[in-house]
């Protein structure tokens, strides 16, 4: 008797395929990215990004009350402040608009786990994630501010810091600068593979941050590159980095597998904004079943590798999944 192998058997019912599903997704897994703003009652929808918006402090607040009543209990803060300059000093500042921010969700939501990101492009006047001379931007004075900023972050009551800038050597920077603060207790998520992708179009218009000469592919990563993303890992990991990210996520799940692989540390990849947009919009034109490709594009994510999913479906998608 020729015996037939019958992988079927174990999909026939929704039971079943609960069962043997070797990846599951979980509002515990999701880290939910905001955008803050000047003013009050302000709740301004992203045009680039359906369901996303620009939310003064107030309104951030009931955000995340949301978030959380669905089970998402991580945030990530992009501030968009009133004014900018050079020096993107309101990044930094005390009353800076994440600070105020930070300082707001943690005094209603004590048990909300509240991540900082860390860099200077939504604060300067040119865009820029570090300070610029002669039309470059210089890497070690801008570690300096990367370090007052997340300091200033940390006495507002973040709970992760998540430097984004991709400069040289700006863990070790933020790092010393914590524990000499008296925040050795503070992890830093660091961003540390960092493309520079198409996909962070939308991201743009939502905090403002478009540059206003050039671009970045001088500090952020070659799409075309792996080997240098093992290399900007390891000196991430090396000078202290308590966890790992690698961004965008979906057009990037090999390099999210081969960190994976080779660190021992929690992993993050951020779905950016291009991704979420697409799907976004193919959704709504009705091309697609947005619901089933956010859920399995962020099931890929996971099965790539990924410990935590940093993504704008967060709260939407959270409710489904319990």
């Amino acid at each position: 008797m020729n015996l037939i192998e019958r992988p079927r058997r174990l999909r026939r019912t929704e039971t079943i395929r609960a069962l043997v599903r070797e990846t599951r997704l979980s509002p515990d897994d999701f880290v939910y990215p905001l955008f803050v703003c000047e003013g009050e009652g302000v709740r301004r929808e992203i045009a680039s990004m359906p369901g996303a918006f620009n939310l003064s402090i107030d309104e951030l607040v009931k955000e995340v009350e949301g978030a959380r009543r669905v089970g998402v209990r991580s945030v990530i803060l992009f501030g968009v402040p009133g004014e900018k300059d050079a020096a993107g000093s309101q990044a930094y500042a005390e009353d800076g608009i994440t600070q105020r921010a930070i300082r707001a969700v943690k005094r209603e939501l004590k048990d909300v786990l509240v991540i900082a990101d860390n860099c200077l492009c939504e604060y300067t006047d040119h865009g820029h994630c570090g300070v610029i001379e002669d039309g470059e931007v210089l890497n070690d004075p801008t570690l300096d501010l990367l370090a007052r900023t997340a300091v200033s972050q940390a006495q507002a009551g973040a709970d992760i810091i998540a430097p984004s800038n991709m400069m040289d050597g700006f863990v070790i920077a933020i790092r010393d600068a914590l524990d000499e603060s008296g925040f050795e207790h503070i992890p830093i998520m660091s961003y540390a593979v960092k493309y520079a992708s198409g996909f962070y179009g939308p991201f743009r218009e939502a905090a403002g941050s478009t540059p206003q000469f050039g671009d970045r592919r001088g500090y952020q990563m070659d799409p075309a590159n792996s080997r240098e993303a093992m290399r900007e890992a390891e000196l991430d990991y090396e000078q202290g980095a308590d966890m790992l990210m690698v961004k965008p996520a979906l057009p990037y799940l090999d390099i999210i597998r081969a960190v994976r692989e080779r660190f021992d540390l929690p992993i993050a990849a951020y779905q950016v904004s291009g991704e979420y947009a697409m799907i976004k919009a193919a959704g709504r034109l009705g091309w697609i079943d947005e619901e089933r490709v956010a859920l399995e594009t962020l099931t890929s994510i996971k099965r790539a590798g990924s410990d935590i999913i940093l993504t704008y479906f967060a709260r939407e998608l959270a409710q489904r999944l319990t």
